[in-house]
C-alpha cells in the first residue's frame, strides 16, 4: 500500500466516523457575522490553521478547495462568494464527498443565505484537477499538501498554478517542521495521513512555492501545531511541528528573486522627511513600512545607518514594499 492509499484509507475512516481533534489549533474556526456553522463540522475540521483569508475573497471570487474535508471552509468561502458553483471542492475519497454533502445540507438548514448549488463538490485530486487553465481566482488547502512526498508537491502545486488566473492567489495552511523530521517518521504512513510527519521545514516549503513560479508569498500566521517528544516518537530530542498559514500570488517572479513576506518592518530615521531608496521604495521618517525580507536585506546592506529593521512577527497582511 502506498502512503497516498494509505492516507484515502484513513480520511475514509474519519469520514465516517468523525475523530475530534485529529488536527487542532489553539483558536477555534474563524467565526463570521450571520455565519452559522453546524456542529458537524466542527468535529470535522481536520486542519492545522485557516485558508480563509477575508482580504483575499472580495468580490465573490471563483475558488477551487482541494480536499473537501467535512465542508467547514467550504460553507466559509461560500460566505463570500454567493452564487451557485462559485465554490469547487475536490476529493477523491468518496465517502469524504457524501460527508460534506450531508454536512452542506445541515447548514442550508441553520443559514437562510447559504444554497448548497453555491458549493460544487468534484471528485478529483490534487495531482490531476477537473479545472481548466487559469481559470480560478483562489486556489485553498488545510492541512494536505504537508501529506505529500517533496515530489508529489511539486506536481500538485503546479497543478494549482495552471489552474490560478494571472494574479490568482493559493491560500494554504500546513504544519511545517522546525528541523527535519527523521526518516523513521517519514515512512510512517499513518502519521503522514495524520499530518505529523510529511511537513517540511519552512525554508524548504517556501522553496516549493517558488520553484513552482508564485512570485509573491506573504506569511499570514505562524505558530506551534503539535510536539513530537521524544519518548513517544523515538527522538534524540522533541521536536516541534508549527502552522503555517500563507498566500501566494500567481505575479512574476522579479529579476532578483521573489518577494517573501514574513512581517518584518523597515523605518526611516535620518534627517529628511522621507527617503527614496531609488527603487520604489519611499519610507516616511519614523513610520514603520512593511517590507519583504530580500527588500530588508538590501537596506541592511546598504542603508544600516539610517534604517531600523525589525525581525520577522511572521504575520502579513499587505500594503507593504512591493
Amino acid at each position: 500500500m502506498t502512503y497516498l492509499e494509505a492516507t484515502a484509507k484513513f480520511y475514509k475512516e474519519v469520514a465516517e466516523t468523525p475523530e475530534v481533534g485529529l488536527c487542532c489549533v489553539q483558536s477555534p474556526p474563524q467565526q463570521f457575522p450571520g455565519l452559522n456553522v453546524p456542529k458537524i463540522m466542527y468535529d470535522m475540521n481536520y486542519g492545522c490553521g485557516t485558508t480563509v483569508q477575508a482580504a483575499e475573497l472580495v468580490g465573490q471570487p471563483k475558488v477551487l478547495y482541494i480536499g473537501v474535508g467535512g465542508g467547514l471552509e467550504a460553507l466559509q468561502f461560500a460566505y463570500f462568494s454567493r452564487k451557485p458553483q462559485a465554490i469547487i471542492a475536490v476529493d477523491p475519497v468518496a465517502e469524504m464527498r457524501e460527508a460534506a454533502t450531508r454536512n452542506l445540507l445541515v447548514a442550508s438548514e441553520q443559514n437562510d443565505w447559504f444554497n448548497c448549488e453555491f458549493v460544487d463538490i468534484r471528485e478529483g485530486d490534487a495531482f490531476n484537477l477537473p479545472i481548466a487553465d487559469n481559470s480560478v481566482d483562489v486556489v485553498a488547502q488545510n492541512c494536505l499538501f504537508n501529506i505529500f512526498s517533496p515530489e508529489d508537491l511539486a506536481k500538485a502545486l503546479r497543478e494549482t498554478y495552471r489552474v490560478l488566473k494571472v494574479g490568482g492567489r493559493l491560500l494554504m495552511s500546513d504544519p511545517i517542521a522546525t528541523r527535519p523530521i527523521p526518516s523513521h517518521l517519514r515512512e510512517d504512513d499513518r502519521l503522514r495521513a495524520m499530518c505529523l510527519s510529511g511537513a517540511l521545514t519552512y525554508e524548504e516549503y517556501v522553496k516549493q512555492l517558488v520553484d513552482t513560479g508564485f512570485g509573491q508569498v506573504e506569511i499570514r500566521d505562524r505558530r506551534p501545531y503539535r510536539l513530537l517528544d521524544r519518548q513517544t516518537y523515538n527522538l534524540e530530542e522533541d521536536l516541534l511541528l508549527e502552522s503555517l498559514d500563507s498566500a501566494s500570488f500567481k505575479v512574476p517572479i522579479p529579476p532578483d528573486g521573489a518577494c517573501i513576506f514574513t512581517g518584518k518592518m523597515a523605518i526611516y530615521r535620518g534627517g529628511e522627511e522621507s527617503f527614496n531608496d531609488g527603487n520604489g521604495h519611499i519610507l516616511q521618517r519614523g513610520v514603520p513600512l512593511g517590507v519583504c525580507d530580500k527588500t530588508a536585506a538590501q537596506f541592511a546592506t546598504h542603508f544600516s545607518d539610517r534604517i531600523t529593521l525589525t525581525s520577522s512577527t511572521w504575520h502579513y497582511n499587505g500594503g507593504g514594499c512591493c
